[in-house]
């Protein structure tokens, strides 16, 4: 009798006989599977530069300080400027404002751009241009005659606000972002000269920022104080850079390692290296770049 389960093939036909493929060895199982090519992520581009520098020159008379400085900074971030005395550092940053030639027998060429507008041209007012871009000096300088109310107040008078709420909201808010607000905020009526030198300094900060400038320049504020307000001037400039582009002028090599997305590295009026700040302090290109960064001269 024949099994159901098997059908019967027709007399003269060939049986369908297929091979069966092998089962697969644990070897075979084992075998990774191939990997599909990736893609290559597309290049991040740049920030456009907020500031441009472009072949730069400056001095008094005959002697030249600055020559011919190219560089591009880019918007909300700290562009440390270092080199040893002498080299130009803060004659490059009072050339941003034109606080330079302010001074009697200074002199300076080239182009400062400032998104897309040369500061240097004929037709630019520096005193509107200064509304712009705020600076903080190497030593405090509160107004010595002001209270603490008055030093944040004075700018934002000039630019007509009054008395009231409206400026009263804007000095707190100054100083909230200076982070001297909980400091002073039971004694704005007293002399801003009666804080302790960090004090003055973040005071002096609230004053610049009080007109809302797009630009912070801070030429060495730290170099006069304790490293307990060294550390607060340098968070603060990290919480800043968020609103503002900052460029901070610094003796200090460990400041700049700190605080700065990008390092420019000035010597004798040259500007020797400028780049992101990792790349500068761990595999500098110009030898002189690494001979001041590790303490051979400076």
């Amino acid at each position: 009798m024949k099994s159901p389960l098997v059908e019967e093939e027709e007399p003269g036909t060939v049986p369908d006989v297929r091979p069966v493929p092998p089962k697969p060895t644990m070897m075979a199982m084992s075998k990774p599977l191939p990997v599909p090519a990736q893609r290559t992520a597309a290049p991040v581009e740049q920030a456009p530069a907020r500031i441009a520098v472009r072949n730069l020159e400056a001095g008094y008379g005959n002697h030249k300080v600055l020559k011919s400085i190219n560089m591009d900074v880019p918007p909300r971030s700290v562009t440390a400027i270092m080199g040893p005395s002498g080299c130009g550092k803060s004659t490059f940053i009072r050339c941003i404002n034109r606080l330079h030639e302010e001074t009697h027998g200074a002199w300076s060429r080239g182009e400062v751009i400032l998104d897309g507008q040369d500061l240097f041209h004929p037709s630019i007012d520096p005193v509107d241009m200064r509304r712009k871009i705020g600076m903080v000096f190497q030593r405090p300088n509160p107004f010595p005659t002001f209270t603490i109310y008055e030093n944040v107040a004075a700018g934002l008078r000039l630019n007509g606000f009054r008395r009231g709420a409206k400026l009263d909201e804007r000095v707190e808010k100054s100083l909230r972002r200076a982070a001297l607000w909980d400091e002073v905020k039971d004694r704005l009526h007293t002399a801003g000269t009666g804080l302790s030198g960090g004090q003055q300094q973040r005071l002096c900060i609230a004053r610049a920022i009080a007109v809302e400038p797009e630009i912070l320049l801070a030429d060495e504020p730290a170099s006069a104080l304790d490293p307990v307000a060294t550390e607060r001037i340098e968070e603060l400039l990290l919480n800043l850079k968020q609103d503002y582009t900052i460029l901070l002028v610094t003796h200090n090599i460990q400041q700049a390692a700190r605080v700065a997305d990008r390092t420019a590295f000035f010597l004798l009026g040259d500007l020797i290296e400028y780049g992101p700040t990792n790349d500068l302090f761990t595999k500098p290109k110009d030898s002189r770049t690494d001979a001041f960064i590790s303490g051979r001269f400076g």
